[in-house]
Parts: structure tokens; sequence; C-alpha cells
């Protein structure tokens, strides 16, 4: 079973709860842009599973068929113990190869670029991951474990991960040495020199003490979360091709046929020397970090929290067979990933005039789609939302135009989207930096 879809009101409340005991005790770990954010990336990574299928099912599949040692018992606890193990430790080598070679890092990066560290960075996911991923867990299949076993486990170790982020969790004593908790993880997802490339395991800790790449986190050394890279936009799409597209533009304009192979399966940030050093390309400076965080008018965070329900929502539609066709899964699929682009242009508060427009034909082509085909869908309640949803847009836009381009002085003394989190100073913003030692 496929437990993500059972787990997402447990994310929801979760995150409501960290969000609540942060303001509660003055260590707010959350800013609306960021959040939202990486929920888009959230979404969109369940959204694609509706669109697309690796290769990587049909591979299984042949293998269970034709090359696999007899079937394990899916009655067996023993099978489910072995599954559960074993596919940690695939996912362990996945992941440590998904930060050490570039076309592998290229689908992973998404889940490290949120500057905060909380449960909603936990649910900032890929969309590319299946292009490649799926080549790690081929023994599991060939030891002939059953699929559905393969499947539940897989889910199951995805659903631990997520408690883990979290920066109001400190040590947790004698549980540190054998699995992954939320002090051994943020040194995973922090960009300090200490911490880069180390905590890969998703369960069990244990495989990063085997193989040298176990990092305790230190309480001189407040985590700085983020890549070196930084993205600095909320941009779903750029977020997701960043590195592709570098690695794209090395690859053409690098000199050597074996410096074009190097791009690809070099280890991660490595160039050809001649490219580096025409252009060069930016890393943060650590001892002067700020968190990206422009900003904007409470009016933009409100947009970008229903543009946030919205898409939820039509999530949950597509995971309910609503859609019913491919090309009507495809259809609302399309809907969301230009509800998030336009929505983080927005929270990015760049060209503001170009996004109204864009996000204006957006809202344009979505109704004349929604007309044309109002006969033909049946998705019961489905048109009435999505016309409330349509008009809603209207009603946002028309304010976001006052707000933030005939009028930007009009919400000056408004709250902006970081909800007041101060930016230019990483180690007082850190709950750790309080003195949170153990919870």
């Amino acid at each position: 079973m496929d437990l993500i879809a059972y787990a997402i009101p447990v994310f929801v409340l979760a995150m409501a709860f960290e969000l609540y005991w942060g303001i509660h005790t003055g260590r707010n770990t959350y800013r609306i842009n960021d959040a939202v954010g990486s929920l888009f990336l959230g979404v969109l990574s369940q959204t694609r599973k509706f669109v697309t299928l690796g290769v990587g099912a049909y591979v299984y599949h042949w293998i269970s068929e034709y090359a696999s040692a007899p079937q394990m018992d899916a009655a067996s606890p023993w099978t489910w113990v072995i599954a559960f193990v074993l596919y940690d430790f695939c996912y362990y080598w996945l992941h440590r190869l998904g930060h050490e070679r570039s076309i592998l890092w290229a689908a992973h990066v998404a889940h490290h670029q949120s500057e905060d560290y909380n449960l909603s960075t936990a649910l900032r996911q890929t969309s590319t991951g299946f292009l490649l991923g799926w080549v790690f867990y081929i023994p599991m299949f060939l030891l002939g474990i059953p699929a559905e076993t393969v499947l539940t486990v897989g889910s199951a170790n995805l659903i631990y991960q997520f408690w883990v982020h979290t920066e109001h969790v400190g040590k947790m004593g004698w549980y540190e040495w054998f699995f992954v908790t939320p002090s051994n993880h943020r040194v995973h997802h922090a960009q300090n020199d200490c911490y880069l490339d180390k905590n890969y395991g998703g369960v069990f800790i244990l495989w990063d003490r085997l193989f040298g790449t176990f990092q305790e986190e230190r309480e001189e050394e407040p985590p700085i979360f983020g890549i070196r890279g930084p993205l600095r936009s909320f941009n779903p799409v750029r977020a997701l091709t960043h590195i592709y597209w570098d690695m794209f533009r090395d690859f053409v304009r690098a000199e050597r046929w074996s410096d074009k192979w190097r791009v690809i399966v070099a280890r991660t940030g490595w160039r050809p020397t001649e490219l580096a050093e025409i252009d060069p390309r930016f890393k943060s400076d650590l001892r002067s970090f700020e968190r990206y965080d422009p900003s904007a008018p409470r009016i933009v965070g409100y947009y970008a929290l229903f543009q946030l329900i919205a898409v939820v929502t039509a999530l949950v539609y597509l995971q309910q067979g609503v859609a019913e066709t491919y090309q009507n899964g495809v259809g609302i699929a399309l809907c969301l990933l230009a509800a998030t682009v336009s929505t983080a242009r927005w929270m990015d508060q760049r060209a503001l005039t170009a996004s109204f427009w864009m996000d204006f034909l957006r809202v344009l082509v979505t109704t004349f789609l929604l007309a044309v085909f109002w006969d033909t869908l049946t998705f019961g309640q489905f048109n009435l939302v999505m016309g409330a949803y349509l008009t809603t847009n209207v009603i946002f836009l028309t304010r976001l135009w006052h707000s933030s381009i005939a009028d930007p002085t009009s919400s000056s003394e408004e709250s902006v989207i970081s909800d007041g989190r101060a930016c230019n100073d990483v180690a007082a913003m850190s709950p750790l930096a309080t003195g949170l030692k153990r919870s």
C-alpha cells in the first residue's frame, strides 16, 4: 500500500501544531513564502504520478517475472523486516549518490533549497526523481521481495522522515546512535563546511556510522540551511530544473567531449576549467548569509495561502480518481503547475505588472477551457468549485493590482509575507541558538 495519501491529514495537523508551538514559545521557524513554496513542490511531486510513468515499473515487473529469486512470503513478518532494513540501505546509497553525482543531485536538490527547516521542508520533494532513482531498488526485486511489500515499506520510510524536519526537538540520547533524528538530520540539511554531505540515512543512522558519513550536530556551529548556490526564487519550475539547465549549458559549451561526459557523471560541483574561469557561479558567503525573503504586502501572503489550499484540493480530487481520463488528469496537472508558478512570481515580487497579466491570462484560459468542456466533464461538483475558485482569483488579482502595482504604498504599513521574521542573523533565528538541547 502507498501510505502517503493516508498520512496527509497527519502532516497537516503536525505542521499546524509546529507553527503554533513556535509562535507560543517565541521560536517560530515558518515563513509564509518559504513554506508555501515547499508545499507547492510537494503537491507537484504527487501530481506528477498522474502524468508520467517511469521505466522503473516495467523493469521491476520484468525482474519479478524472469530474473528474481523465489518470491518471499508477504505474510511472513521476516519478509517485512528484511524489506524495511534493505529498503533503507538502498535509500542510503541513492541519497548519498544523489549528493555526490551531478545528474542525481539535479533531481534531489529541490529538497534542500529551503532556507528554513520545519515540517513543510519535509514535503518539499522532487518531481524528477523517478527518472533514475528506481535503479537503486533493483536488488530488492532480485531477492524476491513482493512489489506490494516494497511499496509499503518505501512509503513508511518516507513517512518516518517527515518528523525529523524540525528545529524544536533537541538531541535524543541513545536513540541518536541508531536512528535518524531531528538533530542529525539538521546536519544533513545544513550548508556549513563541517556539515556538508553527511548523514544520508532515511530511518537508520547506522549506515552513516558504518560508511564514514556521520557528523554530529555541534552546539557551537548552528546549522545554516539551504544550498551553496542559492536558488533565490520560489518558482517551482526553476527549483526543479535549475541544475539540469546548468548541466545543459556546461555540456553545450564544453570544448572537449570528455568534459561533456563528465559534466553529467562527475562529482557534484565539477565544471570544465575554462567554464569555471569565464563563468563562475555565485556561492553563498556564510559569514554574511541572509535568507531569501523579498518583502511583499500582506495580501500576497493571503493569496499564496489561498492558492495552496486550492492546489491541495485539486490534488485530493486527482487521488480520488475524479479525473476519469488521462487527458483530464493532465489538464488538472497543468492548471496546478500554472497556479503555482504564477503565485511564486508574486512571492518573488519581480516584474509585478507582467506577473499580473500572466496571472490574469491564466484565469482567462482556465475559464475558457471550463466553459468549452462544461458539458463533457463529469466531475460532479468540480465545475462549481472551479467557478468559485476562478471568481476568487479575480477578486484577489484586483486587490493585488491595487496594493502592488497601481498604488504600491497603500500597503506599506502591512506586515510583509515573511510574517516579520528577521533574516539577517541566522544564528539568532535558530531555536537551537536559544539553548534548546533536549526535548
